[in-house]
């Protein structure tokens, strides 16, 4: 009997042959990323500064949240209606209205509370208490001077900040509460010379004088202001809602 001898290296061989089958290595699909919600999160924050008196400061928490507290007046509801609208336009907005300023402390604080913010759009309400310190203390300022600190705030904001966009806000009030006759002649030519300077920058004016006036064919003054000088919720209302409608197109 013939025994046949195997060979161990050809058996090695054929076992080397039979290779198992690759496996593909499974790797997790990253999620498309679109184009949109790519600029959404590059985006820059659209900054909104609110520069005033009580009026804009409306209670703001000052010693509690001094940066994100907006107080309960225009600033607010603003805020509010164009953060929902626009969501993803980033919008930031602040409130550094204090309570009692006149033009001279607008002005004084101008740096740390405007400037140093660098908004993308800044907004001006000032000169009531002007007239109101002069008629209670003999502490107001004079309309050659309030043209002149309001004159240099614009030149030192467009100076420093070129960019931004300035809207100056018509100071009002209505005849009743803590206003009397003798203010009224002195808030007109306050009002003029809003008016003036935002011709001559080329900067947004809205009339909020005319505006309240024209309320009163709606409802009483009482309806709108507190005093003659403070706004009611409608009242804020009615200032946030002209406020959106004249700088709508620059947000």
């Amino acid at each position: 009997m013939v025994v046949r001898k195997v060979s161990v290296r050809n058996v090695s061989r054929k076992k080397n042959v039979e290779k198992k089958p690759a496996v593909k290595k499974m790797e997790a699909k990253k999620p498309a990323v679109k184009k949109n919600d790519a600029k959404k999160s590059e985006g820059k924050e659209f900054v909104i500064l609110f520069q005033g008196d009580s009026v804009t400061d409306a209670g703001r928490n000052l010693a509690k949240d001094f940066n994100h507290d907006l107080g309960l007046g225009y600033p607010y509801l603003i805020s509010a209606r164009l953060r929902c609208d626009f969501p993803e336009k980033r919008i930031v907005v602040l409130n550094r209205g204090i309570s009692g300023n006149r033009s001279v402390d607008l002005y004084a604080r101008w740096k740390v509370d405007a400037l140093n913010l660098k908004p993308d759009l800044l907004s001006i309400l000032i000169g009531v208490n002007d007239t109101w310190h002069e008629f209670g203390n003999r502490n107001g300022v004079e309309l050659p001077r309030y043209e002149q600190f309001l004159r240099m705030l614009i030149e030192w904001t467009k100076q420093e900040l070129p960019k931004t966009k300035i809207v100056l806000m018509e100071p009002f009030v209505l005849n009743f509460g803590a206003v009397s006759d003798s203010w009224l002649p002195e808030m007109k030519e306050r009002g003029k010379i809003v008016k003036k300077l935002a011709g001559e920058y080329g900067l947004m004016f809205i009339p909020m004088q005319s505006i309240f006036d024209n309320a009163l064919k709606k409802a009483p003054g009482e309806f709108w202001l507190k005093d003659g000088v403070h706004p009611t919720a409608e009242g804020f209302q009615l200032m946030a809602d002209a406020w959106i409608r004249a700088v709508k197109e620059w947000i």
